[in-house]
This record gives C-alpha cells, sequence and structure tokens, in this order.
C-alpha cells in the first residue's frame, strides 16, 4: 500500500488533484491506516491513470464519472467521439499556424490569391501605393461581408484593368487625388468614365452587391474621405448616371 503522495508522484499528478476527483466521486476513496492516512493499491493507481487518460483528451470531469461506470461498448463510442473532436481541433490548429505562417510572412490580407495576385500588379500599372492599399482593404470588406458575390465583382474589375484603355480611367481616377475640387480635369474624367461605364454595362446594369446592402455606400464613403477631388468626382458621376 503507497500514500497519496507517492501514488501522485507514480501517476504523474499533483496530490490535490487527486483529492478533488475523490471529491467527484471519480475515485473512490480508499481505507486510511491505523494514523487516518488514505492507503492506496495497485487497483487505484491503475483507475487514476484511466481518469488522468480521459481528463487530458478534454473529457469534462463530470463525463468521465459516467463513463467510469458505462458498458464497454458505450465507452468505446465516447472514446472515437472523442478521437473524432481531437481530429477537427487538430485541423483547426494546423489551420491557424497556417494563418500565422502567412501574416509572418507578411501577407496581412485574408483575400484568394487572385486578389492578391491582381494588387501585385497594380504598382507595374503605374497605379501608387495609396491606391493598392486602398484597394486591398476595400476587397478586405466585400469579400468579409458578401463572399458569394465578391469573386464576381472582383472578376468584373480584373477584366476592366486588363483593357490598357480602361485601366487608364482608373489610373487618372487614382492620380486625382492630389487635384483641387473644382479643376475642371475632373469634370473631364467623370464624362469619360460615365461614357465607357454605360458602354460596358448599358443604362441599367451596372454590377452591383444584393440589394439593400450598405456595402457600396461604405466603400463609396471610404474613398470619397480620401481626398475632396475623389468626393466631388464621385458626386460628378452619379449626376451623369442618375444614380
Amino acid at each position: 500500500m503507497i500514500t497519496i503522495g507517492q501514488l501522485a508522484r507514480y501517476v504523474g499528478v499533483s496530490t490535490k488533484t487527486i483529492r478533488v476527483y475523490h471529491d467527484k466521486g471519480l475515485l473512490p476513496e480508499p481505507d486510511r491506516d491505523a494514523s487516518g492516512y488514505r492507503r492506496y493499491g495497485a487497483a487505484d493507481a491503475i483507475e487514476l491513470i484511466k481518469i488522468r487518460a480521459l481528463a487530458e483528451a478534454g473529457v469534462p470531469l463530470a463525463r468521465i464519472r459516467d463513463l467510469r461506470a458505462a458498458a464497454d461498448e458505450d465507452f468505446q463510442q465516447v472514446l472515437r467521439e472523442i478521437d473524432d473532436g481531437l481530429t477537427a481541433r487538430i485541423r483547426d490548429l494546423r489551420a491557424t499556424q497556417g494563418r500565422l505562417r502567412r501574416l509572418a510572412a507578411g501577407e496581412l490580407s485574408p483575400l484568394p490569391t487572385e486578389v492578391t495576385a491582381f494588387l501585385r500588379r497594380l504598382p507595374g500599372w503605374g497605379f501608387t501605393s495609396r491606391w493598392v492599399d486602398l484597394q486591398r482593404d476595400l476587397w478586405i470588406l466585400v469579400f468579409a461581408t458578401h463572399p458569394d458575390e465578391a469573386m464576381t465583382l472582383f472578376g468584373d474589375q480584373d477584366e476592366i484593368l486588363a483593357d490598357p484603355a480602361r485601366r487608364q480611367l482608373f489610373l487618372d481616377y487614382d492620380h486625382a487625388h492630389d487635384l483641387d475640387a473644382d479643376d475642371p480635369r475632373l469634370d473631364d474624367l467623370a464624362r469619360r468614365i460615365v461614357e465607357a461605364t454605360r458602354a460596358r454595362y448599358g443604362p441599367d446594369e451596372l454590377p452591383e452587391l444584393d440589394t439593400g446592402s450598405e456595402i457600396p455606400a461604405l466603400v463609396q464613403s471610404t474613398v470619397n474621405a480620401e481626398s475632396p477631388a475623389w468626393r466631388r468626382l464621385d458626386t460628378l458621376i452619379r449626376t451623369r448616371l442618375k444614380v
């Protein structure tokens, strides 16, 4: 027979843990010797090892108590459920690890690879870093709030910028950032953008998110807040398109 301290050392738990298991009815109280000390045998050590294994696997203590009295078939079923749960946790942890590694590598935006590749092309076309950062943040917002529609909208913009003439309109929009709000070049740019928009989509088929979404207005307000010139350009375009 061994003491509680010896049992704790052999099994690899604390004496406090053993007492908790006693209090919760997981491990039966052993007989005491003439001095009033608990004395444990091999059967107690085996039971404690089983309880520790279940606890380390994430089984709640209350459920362990029920399992200790369960039939073998029920016990095996619970073990399978625990195994499935661990598999799911491992999968989630690996996904989290992958995200952390991408963050460490500087891939900060949770965007599809097609979008990140698109953003990397923008500087080579002459877009400012300010425009690239703004586009990245806005696409993060769109993909987070409308994942089912975002890829369609992105594909439309990717196709537009693949055309040099249409891409020039976006470049001019980008570089208009520092113009005065009353610069006449804004009127000309608004006119060209409206003409290109109508030529591509017709008068009533502008691509947009689902009806009632507040995201388009939020996106445009973010753009407008960047520059008085951009804000006026938006007003001119909306007036000409009557939207």
